[in-house]
């Protein structure tokens, strides 16, 4: 898998394959995110509107929704709700204030109950107005507003003499007269746009006249993330993290499966295939102790990244494969002495194939056949180490497809030539639908034979 592309099939056969794993991390992850809520507080909020009527500009209602979270409003609020001694630092994370459109300041309060919630947002509101009116009324100059009306009234009896002007100069039947009517034209227009800009930058009594638009409604649920969240998002991390997890694992396997991989690792020609019924016990742990019982039990004694074993021809079928292998030896074998079987500890699928290969080798022996006889040795693969030579003459490899890796089965091929055991070839034992399944017929889920299988029908 490690040079294919990851398909859809790929992934629906590690959810199938490792359904009860996957399961079980999701539940953990369900479990985590229930954790998690509990030590997060419930958090709920609700907004209450403030109206800011007359002409605004963006950057003035910006500074509006600053002032409704500053220091002063927010120590007023702390104040209000009883908290005086924390003072309004406390609030700031609770407390958010945006300009919205039609010159609408929202602030929002957060609090760890709906009444709570509501209570913060409609004091903050009220404690902002006030605020925000005792402003306007501290800046207000009565002087400066004296003067502003008395030029007020300048400005209005001089428009109103520039048009009394306008009418006395005529109907505009001389040059004179039409130039004498623009000039006071443009001078009535000019203290027109005057009067505007006046009242413009006068000071407007509306800005300061905001109102509270209605009390905050009270908040029905929890702000985001909600316990049921938590828990769904825990569920599907963990799932997810699983997933690619096993995706990665595979993608960065180095196991060999085909037997051209297995000869050039070990350095020995290739002698054909194995089949061997496809068992749960012959791919898993073994043994009965807990980390076995575990495995089987969320369905780690199942490989999920080797294809669906493919339908067997029946026990006819099988002990074909094993003949043909016991004639290949029989025309490479050095002597007659007989052959040393090396199988790596722990491939039960190998372990199997090899049994049945040396009982046919007796059987193929005592008919007359001229098969050497074989002895079955199980070699470990961290530190493999095999006896010397007695009365083998070599040795065969009996490996399981997808099993192991080139390094790992390179120390195998050095302890049998440490031990005097030159190897004869290697054999590829793989497991097989013993039961013709729908799907063998439909090619759906039939994966491609190992390529040594033609090497050994051409040999026959």
């Amino acid at each position: 898998m490690s040079d294919d592309t990851i398909r859809l099939v790929t992934v629906g056969r590690l959810i199938r394959r490792r359904g009860r794993l996957l399961t079980v991390l999701a539940v953990l992850g369900a479990l985590a995110g229930y954790g998690t809520s509990a030590l997060l507080p419930a958090r709920y909020t609700t907004s209450a509107s403030v109206l800011l009527p007359g002409a605004w500009e963006e950057r003035e209602l910006l500074t509006q929704a600053q002032v409704a979270t500053s220091s002063v409003v927010l120590d007023r609020v702390s104040a209000g709700l009883g908290e005086a001694g924390a003072g309004g630092g406390g609030l700031r994370e609770r407390v958010r204030a945006e300009a919205a459109d039609g010159n609408i300041v929202r602030i929002s309060g957060t609090a760890g109950t709906p009444e709570g919630a509501q209570r913060l947002a409609d004091l903050v509101a009220r404690e902002f107005v006030g605020f925000a009116a005792r402003i306007v009324g501290d800046d207000a100059d009565p002087e400066a507003a004296a003067r502003l009306q008395a030029l007020r009234q300048t400005v209005t009896r001089t428009a109103r003499r520039v048009t009394e002007l306008a009418e006395a100069a005529g109907p505009g039947k001389s040059v004179e007269s039409v130039q004498t009517r623009t000039e006071l034209a443009k001078l009535h227009t000019s203290l027109q746009e005057a009067m505007d800009k006046l009242e413009q930058a006068a000071p407007s009594a509306g800005k300061a006249n905001m109102v509270v638009m209605g009390a905050a409604a009270r908040p029905k649920g929890e702000t985001p993330p909600t316990r049921t969240q938590l828990v769904a998002a825990g569920a599907l991390l963990f799932f997810l993290l699983a997933v690619v997890g096993h995706l990665a694992a595979a993608r960065v396997s180095r196991r060999l499966r085909t037997e051209a991989e297995l000869a050039a690792a070990l350095g020995a020609p290739a002698l054909g295939t194995l089949d061997v019924p496809d068992e749960r016990s012959a791919s898993g742990p073994e043994g009965g102790g807990p980390g076995a019982r575990l495995g089987r039990l969320l369905g780690l004694d199942v490989r999920w990244e080797v294809p669906v074993p493919y339908a067997s021809g029946g026990e006819a079928g099988l002990l074909v494969r094993h003949r043909r292998v016991c004639a290949r030896l029989r025309d490479r074998s050095p002597g007659p002495e007989g052959l040393l079987v090396v199988v790596p500890e722990g491939d039960a699928i190998a372990r199997r194939a090899a049994g049945r290969l040396a009982a046919e080798a007796a059987s193929a022996a005592a008919a007359g056949d001229g098969c050497p006889p074989l002895r079955v040795v199980e070699v470990p693969v961290d530190r493999p180490m095999v006896a010397d030579r007695a009365d083998e003459t070599g040795a065969l490899v009996v490996i399981g497809a997808g099993a192991w890796t080139a390094g790992e089965i390179g120390g195998i091929a050095e302890a049998c030539a440490d031990a005097g055991h030159g190897l004869v070839g290697v054999v590829l034992a793989g497991p097989v639908r013993t039961r013709p399944a729908r799907s063998a017929r439909r090619g759906a889920a039939v994966p491609a034979r190992p390529s040594g299988d033609e090497t050994v029908e051409a040999a026959r």
